[in-house]
């Protein structure tokens, strides 16, 4: 917190109490606030974004702890109680109009603190988390979501390699590791302005999490195969695809925004990939897709979902959903899975995947699907098929990746092959 200031400070209460409204997504609202206070510096800005997202993570503990809702005095706590700052070196980082807030925090608040608060997390997912992995489990797990997440990168093997890029990165004094699970990963100890460094601009680094490069590579897409990237979103996942098939075959990248597509085109451009193809769709049942019908090596459906295995990342997620918007959810993932379904070949294969740490979007969505199609598809073991270091082989048939144990976001998938 060196570059903490009150100038700082203060912005971070600003846009901390932007967020704390729930009516768009934490980051664009913090993307939107940086363009419209450009007198914030690359070294202050980390630092407002990170006690904003602080806030939010911990938002029910710090409520209770603090006494307050008031994003102000959220903030203060944070500062306090996450990050370790005493009451007195609080007073030297913050302006003195803040000061008599500050002694306030002193206060002891009587009243012993729910798991759930503890956690904080909405009382319904807890129960649910609760449920699944056991209090130990759901526990450790909870409490792995309210640490920031890393920053992971994935070379794009078409520009370069993974030795080569740790060894310029190492020139320059970028602290950085290969990834444990992803065999195209690094994680990076610090952000050093990515966007504008050579390696980024020339195409041979993304963002990517590594439990999102686990997910592409489980597709296992090989050369000249027909491939589909069934919900490509801004596109990730689907240059992970392009690059594991060299850039020959052809690669569909299917998706019902056309805002997630355009974002798509300069990482597209960056990577030097020609065998990738967007196709912006008006549904799941688009004609488009039909044309397709059983012609397909690869299915990859990373479908939408509430995205709880990415909350180190979008704390706000679990502010901004309710229990009833997961059943809703699950019956639009099943919808997906059955439509992208028909596209895959005899002997081919669907990657069915989420950011969800709920059954309720994962087991329940695919066991749903084998039920309705017996005999036309078999279950194949993720994680065996994967045969990665790391990830249990004979841990199921799905593949579970957890922040607590793998350190990576939270994803689940199942590989089903066509017979």
């Amino acid at each position: 917190m060196e570059s903490l200031s009150p100038k700082v400070f203060d912005a971070a209460v600003a846009v901390t109490t932007e967020i704390l409204k729930f009516t768009s997504p934490a980051d664009v609202i913090l993307s939107n606030y940086f363009k419209s206070n450009r007198d914030l510096g690359s070294h202050e800005r980390p630092v407002v974004a990170d006690v904003a997202f602080s806030v939010i993570r911990n938002k029910t503990y710090l409520e209770k702890t603090s006494g307050s809702e008031d994003a102000l005095m959220l903030c203060l706590a944070t500062l306090n109680k996450v990050f370790g700052l005493s009451l007195k070196s609080l007073k030297t980082k913050v302006a003195a109009r803040w000061h008599k807030d500050i002694q306030r925090l002193g206060d002891e608040r009587a009243g012993e603190l729910s798991i759930s608060d503890r956690y904080s997390l909405p009382d319904w997912l807890w129960q649910k988390l609760d449920k699944q992995y056991g209090t130990d489990g759901a526990s450790s797990l909870a409490q792995s979501l309210l640490r920031k997440a890393p920053f992971d990168l994935r070379v794009n093997l078409v520009r370069s390699s993974r030795d080569k890029v740790l060894a310029e990165l190492a020139a320059e004094g970028i602290e950085a590791t290969p990834t444990l699970l992803s065999p195209h990963g690094i994680r990076l100890k610090n952000n050093f302005g990515l966007q504008k460094h050579r390696l980024f601009l020339q195409g041979h680094i993304e963002v990517q999490d590594e439990g999102s490069q686990i997910l592409a590579q489980l597709v296992d897409a090989k050369r000249g195969q027909m491939v589909v990237d069934f919900c490509a979103g801004a596109g990730g996942k689907t240059l992970a695809l392009g690059a594991m098939m060299s850039n020959s075959g052809r690669l569909y990248a299917f998706d019902v925004s056309a805002k997630r597509l355009e974002r798509l085109k300069p990482r597209l451009k960056r990577s030097g990939l020609s065998n990738v193809h967007p196709q912006l769709i008006g549904s799941e049942t688009d004609p488009r897709i039909h044309r397709l019908t059983g012609k397909i090596d690869r299915v990859l459906i990373d479908a939408p979902c509430s995205g709880l295995g990415t909350l180190r990342r979008n704390p706000d997620m679990k502010w901004r959903q309710k229990e009833e918007d997961i059943a809703s959810m699950s019956d639009k993932q099943f919808r997906i899975l059955n439509s992208a379904s028909k596209l895959v070949k005899p002997g081919g294969l669907i990657v069915y995947g989420t950011c969800s740490l709920l059954r309720d979007e994962n087991e329940c969505v695919v066991e749903r699907f084998m039920a309705d199609y017996p005999g036309k598809f078999e279950l194949v073991n993720a994680a065996e098929a994967l045969a990665t270091d790391g990830i249990d082989p004979d841990s199921s048939p799905y593949l579970r990746l957890l922040p607590n144990i793998h350190g990576c976001d939270g994803f689940f998938s199942a590989v089903l092959k066509a017979l």
